[in-house]
């Protein structure tokens, strides 16, 4: 089957922003003035093609990236002529516990429309958005949304970007009026108006700029030209000698700044009129095509030797796996992208994790909760493959006999945990089963079983998260459960160098055991995990015995030393010991080498971590005395206090434990007026008072672990 658009003319771009800045409204209006659907969905009313899911409709919220396929062939600025685009759209949500499905969505995207609410401007999760692309590299333009409302104000909006994101990010278009009576933008790269009557409409009237803007469009116009010829010396040259640039002089500035990171176009109006055809152009003008990203890097599996992949149809096939999602009626489904070959239906790939063969039985298109079966992918695409037995987040995927591995996708770990149990005996296996599904989709959600109570502990991002998966567990999978206080992850980390010899010998009538090893526990930096070290010289401690020492370490840093949470940053070296030529075992030295973590550990300095939160309060000024105080009762560290309207916006961190119920208290404390937003930042030590709390209310779990 031949490729229906070429890849050049492929897009695939995500909508990225922080909550009811208007993301699945600006998807739906992209949608409608594609021709894809005939009305656009109100999200308040649970119409949306993209927020399909029974809790976001009720919620109106995005949780789960949605994707959907549209065509578009630009109408006002045309840098590649009337050429149709294929536009892979994914709609991402804005909530912070779900930030999840932003990182794997920006991962495998060639480009991000980031949506701001003109009311607000740069808000918390905007920002955290935007490190995302950053992350990942991503070129970005922006659309200021809901300009014509009360409040709007595209200016305001321009300038929380400069200073909270990029200096970078400049208009190509600015409005025409202001707030209700906005009538349509001036376009800076033409010099033309483009008016509307209500924007609603369908077509704009295309018209002189008004005579009243002239100075300030031809003021913004020099600025805008000034920002995109540092991307190409040449024009650069030509401009500052003096000579007028050609639209598609210009136009390919832009295109070259945008792709190049340098530069962030900024549009705005209504993300539901017709002012979301000039975003469309943007897109298909200055977004870049998947062969414009150039060649994606991986290495091959067994020499680890670096290799790379051509956006070409015509490379071996490669992909990655960046989503699993259940779907109730054709089962497991794994998203992936296809950064080069091809793939048809009925064939085999070579799973580059696991080195095992998986079956390409259908593959499907997907418009949100909809699917279209296709035979073939090419390069560019993003489909999703049905029933993958053994694919997840992550993986690649490629051709048998060309193997490449793909750099995977790094989450968080989740901060708040909570026990379930089943509510009967009949749920008791439906339960396993729902939960084991929910982790292969989300991979910040985990599953643990506390070995005292034998209750199964959910983990995740924060309390609507955790509050989102029982919920779907329980409408999804039929399965009713009990549910206990969320709780925060704390975890466990050293402060000092300390070494510690442990020895297992058991003699016991035929052959005994004997494992003898000197460990040396050193702390880490915030993040960088747990490192092992093998120091062994001479052979004092035979090579097979190695792994054992490792594994036995890993297996007893997760129940952790002084309050039972897991041990993270911190490096160990196994560097001297001895060994029995008759009674050593695999067995002998692991139990010596965990025996030996709890002893080294304990002389090492070992502190609890808590999560700490980035916590942004919005409040009436009237109301900010009370509400710093009672942050402060919280043990936050304000870092500082801004405007925004009418509104003082205080930026805190704020330790997780903190922060149970603070929506009730700030929603009293202020008779509603305000509100708040709240991420994990980062872990930090947690104050010895409440450390020892922390450690005595732990006490009879590590007395019956025998520490």
């Amino acid at each position: 089957m031949p490729r229906e658009y070429p890849i050049e003319v492929t897009r695939n771009i995500g909508i990225i922003a922080h909550i009811d800045a208007g993301k699945t409204t600006v998807t739906e209006g992209i949608l409608y003035n594609t021709g894809m659907i005939h009305k656009i969905g109100a999200v308040h009313e649970g119409e949306t093609v993209t927020d399909w899911m029974e809790q976001e409709r009720e919620r109106g919220i995005t949780i789960t990236s949605a994707a959907v396929t549209c065509y578009w062939t630009p109408r006002f600025i045309k840098l590649g002529g009337d050429t149709k685009h294929k536009i892979n759209i994914i709609d991402t949500p804005g909530h912070v516990d779900f930030t999840v499905e932003v990182e794997r969505s920006l991962r495998v995207l060639d480009g991000a429309v980031v949506v701001f609410d003109g009311k607000m401007g740069v808000e918390p999760q905007s920002e955290t958005v935007w490190r995302q692309a950053d992350k990942y590299q991503v070129p970005r333009m922006c659309f200021i949304n809901k300009i014509n409302q009360t409040g709007g104000d595209f200016y305001r909006s321009l300038d929380s970007i400069h200073k909270r994101l990029s200096p970078n990010a400049f208009p190509i278009q600015i409005p025409i009026g202001f707030e209700k009576e906005i009538r349509g933008v001036v376009d800076l790269i033409n010099m033309k108006a483009y008016t509307y009557k209500d924007f609603t409409d369908k077509e704009f009237t295309i018209e002189e700029v008004p005579a009243d803007m002239m100075e300030k469009a031809k003021e913004y116009r020099h600025k805008l030209m000034e920002k995109v010829v540092e991307s190409d010396d040449a024009l650069m040259e030509k401009y500052l000698g003096g000579q007028e640039l050609t639209e598609q002089e210009f136009l390919t500035a832009i295109r070259k700044a945008v792709q190049g990171g340098k530069f962030f176009p900024v549009l705005g109006g209504d993300g539901r009129g017709v002012i979301v055809q000039t975003i469309l152009d943007a897109v298909t003008n200055f977004l870049p095509s998947p062969t414009d990203r150039g060649s994606v890097k991986g290495h091959e599996p067994k020499t680890e030797a670096p290799l790379e992949r051509k956006p070409s149809d015509d490379e071996p096939f490669t992909a990655l796996a960046f989503k699993i999602a259940t779907d109730p009626f054709v089962g497991r489904l794994a998203f992936f992208r296809v950064y080069s070959g091809k793939l048809e239906a009925g064939s085999y790939v070579l799973n580059a994790r696991t080195q095992n063969k998986e079956r390409v039985g259908r593959i499907v298109r997907m418009r949100a909760d909809q699917r279209d079966e296709v035979k073939e992918v090419f390069a560019g695409d993003i489909c999703a493959l049905v029933g993958p037995k053994d694919t997840f987040t992550g993986d690649t995927l490629c051709d048998m006999d060309k193997p490449i591995v793909l750099e995977a996708i790094k989450f968080a770990d989740p901060v708040i945990h909570m026990a379930v149990e089943p509510k009967t005996k009949a749920d008791q296996e439906k339960m396993g089963i729902a939960l084991s599904k929910l982790a292969e989709e989300d991979p910040t959600f985990k599953l643990s079983t506390n070995e005292e109570t034998q209750q199964t502990i959910i983990a995740g991002m924060g309390e609507l998260h955790l509050e989102i998966i029982v919920d779907r567990m329980k409408r999804e999978f039929k399965v009713e459960a009990n549910v206990g206080k969320p709780e925060v992850a704390y975890k466990e980390t050293i402060k000092s160098t300390a070494t510690a010899e442990s020895k297992y010998i058991r003699q016991s009538g035929g052959r005994g055991q004997y494992g003898h090893v000197y460990l040396r526990a050193e702390p880490l930096a915030r993040g960088e995990g747990y490192k092992f070290l093998d120091e062994i010289v001479g052979g004092v401690i035979p090579k097979e015995y190695i792994k054992p020492i490792d594994k036995g370490i890993q297996e007893s840093a997760a129940n952790g030393v002084i309050a039972g949470y897991p041990l993270v940053d911190f490096q160990i070296a196994v560097y001297d010991g001895s060994y029995h030529e008759v009674d050593s075992s695999e067995m002998a030295f692991k139990i010596a080498a965990s025996k030996g973590l709890q002893d080294v550990i304990k002389r090492a300095d070992p502190i609890i971590l808590e999560p700490i939160m980035k916590v942004e309060v919005t409040t009436p000024e009237t109301n900010m005395g009370d509400v710093i105080g009672d942050l402060n009762s919280k043990r936050a560290q304000i870092n500082e206090m801004t405007d925004r309207l009418h509104l003082k916006i205080i930026d805190a961190f704020v330790p997780l434990s903190e922060m149970f119920g603070y929506a009730t208290t700030l929603r009293s404390m202020t008779q509603g007026q305000a509100s708040y937003t709240m991420e994990f930042d980062h872990y930090a030590e947690v104050p010895r008072n409440i450390a020892q709390k922390i450690i005595e209310s732990r006490a009879g779990v590590n007395v019956r672990k025998g520490m």
